[in-house]
Order: structure tokens, then sequence, then C-alpha cells
């Protein structure tokens, strides 16, 4: 008898295209041999759609666009996909596989849930996933652990909406222009703008509020970008880290999904104690962090050679030209494998999680 991977995919937050993309790709790398693999979106209100059941790979991405009916009375044969109860999703012999990025997926919201049924599922725990997509809460655990990062500042909404002067001059009073201010949970770029001005500071921050009532502004550096890939529950292993080459100033939403303007170099060409080092950085920040299953780590590194942990991905992105795969592939772990391996983690994990309420 086959297990069933139930495919959690879309969600809420501004990168359910993203969890689209990167949910036809595991859908193109599963091991059909042994699982079939049950869909589930997630829309932007929040509704639970039960896709189709899928024995082989899917010819292309319209599956995964589903349509149904809102009330029970409307459905017919047209749709292809129904509305369910999220609890529905629960049963034997299967693992979850949350294909979701940021908020109300990614930030230990749907980790909660599937805790609260029982279920296992692939990737971080409930701590660690509202951690990692929490960027302030990272910094704090990061400077914490002695791991440096770059200087920044916190923003709260409300407190920006009472005194936007005072906000202005402790920014300026901390760091220097360019900043960049980032929403406290968002992941993919969405929501982050360079500010080269107060004028454009006050912009950037009404552009992160958007999407959060937190926002983080920090210090703009001249560095490159690279990032390292983790894998593992208690054992946990890092790859060579793969540099971000951009043909654009700022590596934004667009530029990441849209239009494809960037070119990775797998491995980064870094000198070996900086290779050792961010690799070091990367397991001692998941460790902190509680990480188990997957997640990538992005740094800065300076034409100093300073090395900076920018942020902890504990769902990275599996689409066909992401980061976090390649960075497998180039340490000898395929795609497919990949994925087998990420099955196997969150059954381990669930079995031990398990069994500490039986004591």
């Amino acid at each position: 008898m086959k297990k069933k991977i139930i495919l959690l995919y879309g969600g809420r937050s501004a990168e359910r295209e993203i969890s689209i993309l990167s949910a036809f790709s595991v859908l193109n790398a599963i091991f059909y041999d042994y699982y079939e693999v049950q869909t589930v979106f997630i829309s932007k209100e929040g509704d639970w759609v039960k896709g189709p059941l899928l024995i082989e790979a899917p010819e292309n991405e319209e599956i995964l666009h589903l349509t149904w009916a809102t009330t029970p009375e409307d459905a017919h044969t047209d749709y292809t996909g129904r509305l369910i109860s999220p609890s529905s999703i629960k049963e034997e012999n299967a693992v979850v596989f949350p294909v979701l990025h940021g908020p109300m997926g990614e930030d230990g919201t749907i980790q909660g849930f599937l805790e609260t049924i029982s279920m296992p599922y692939v990737g971080a725990g409930v701590l660690a996933s509202a951690n990692g997509m929490d960027k302030i809460m990272t910094k704090h655990l990061l400077q914490v652990a002695g791991i440096p990062q770059v200087p920044y500042m916190p923003v709260i909404k409300t407190a920006w909406k009472e005194n936007p002067r005072s906000i202005f001059e402790k920014c300026e009073g901390s760091l220097f222009y360019p900043m960049f201010v980032k929403p406290a949970n968002m992941g993919s770029s969405v929501g982050i703008s360079k500010a080269e001005s107060r004028v454009e500071l006050q912009e950037a921050l009404q552009e992160a509020f958007k999407y959060d009532s937190r926002a983080i502004v920090e210090q703009g550096i001249d560095a490159r970008e690279i990032e390292v890939a983790v894998l593992g529950n208690d054992d946990v292993r890092t790859t060579y880290p793969g540099e971000i080459v951009k043909d654009v100033a700022f590596y934004d939403y667009n530029a990441k999904y849209i239009d494809n303007q960037i070119e990775m170099q797998i491995p980064a060409n870094v000198e070996p104690e900086v290779m050792e080092k961010a690799r070091e950085y990367a397991k001692k920040a998941y460790t902190i962090l509680d990480g188990s299953g997957l997640s990538r780590c992005d740094f800065f590194l300076s034409n100093k050679n300073e090395l900076f942990l920018n942020e902890l991905n504990t769902m990275p992105g599996f689409t066909q030209f992401s980061m976090y795969p390649l960075l497998w592939e180039n340490m000898g772990l395929k795609y497919g494998d990949l994925i087998e391996e990420l099955i196997q983690l969150a059954e381990k994990r669930f079995a031990l999680r398990q069994s500490y309420f039986e004591n």
C-alpha cells in the first residue's frame, strides 16, 4: 500500500503564487512508485479545497489551479476541487508536505494546527517556524548566539504613527543611508524597499506596514549574497554556500520570480575559511532556533570578507530555479532524493514527538 503525501499549497499570504510554483516542482519529482499525492489548496480567504489525488506526475501546472463551489448547493461536476474542513485531511499512513510560504503558512500557524490533529509534516515545528518567520525575533536569537548580523532597528507601526519623527531620528541616529526596510513577517522580498533618504524611508515603512504591524530597518551594505542549505533533525548537515549573482541593484520580488534576473554560482567563489564559517554559522543558527527538516540561511559577505547572517528561511522555495534544492544537488543529493529524505525526517520527528506523550 502506497503512503499518501498531502500537499498543502497556496495560502493566505502574498506569496501564494510562489507556493504554486513550488508545489508543481515537488509534484514532478516525488517517487510515485511509493507515494500517491493528495493536493489540498488553501485560498486567499482561508478556504481549504481538496484537489485531485495524483498517482503520477502532472503534465502541467493547470492541475493546481482549482475551481470550487462556495456552497454545497452550487457544486457540480465541472469543478476541479471541493471545499473541505481542514481537520478532514487527517488520516493514517499519511505525511503532510506544507509547501506554504510567508504568514499563515511558514510562521507556525499551520504547524500548530498539524500538531493539534497529530499529523506528521515536513519542515520545522511551531517555535522554529514562528521565530524563523519573524525577522525581529530571529535577530534577537542570533544576537544571543553571538552570530554577526548587520545593524538594525525594529519599528512598531503604532509607535511610528504616533511619532514618525522620533522613529526617523532613531533610525538615522543608529544607521546611515541606504537602509533596507522589511515587514517583520514576510518573505520572498515582498514588501521590501531600499531607502536613500528620509522621504524614501517614510515611503518604505508605509509599504512594509501593508503586510505587517512590525517592520525592521537594516543597514544597507555593499555585499555579496551567499546562501547555505541546512537539512536534518538532530543530525544536522549543511551544504557549501551558493551565491546570488545579481543583474539588478536590488534583488526584489520581480527579479526573483517574474523576470528571473538572477544567476546562481554554486558553489560560491569564496575563500575556504569563509565557506566553513558560513556553514558553521548556519548550523549554529538552525540549532538555536530548534530547526528540523530543512532551512536556508542567507548571508551578506562584505568586500572585507565580513560575514553577516541575514535571515533563516524554514520553508525555502522549491521552484525549478530555487537555490535550496540546487545547493543539495551540488552536494550529490538529487531533488527527488531530497524530497524523500524530508519525508523520512518528518516521520522521525513525529515519532519522537509522540513518544513524549507516552511517558
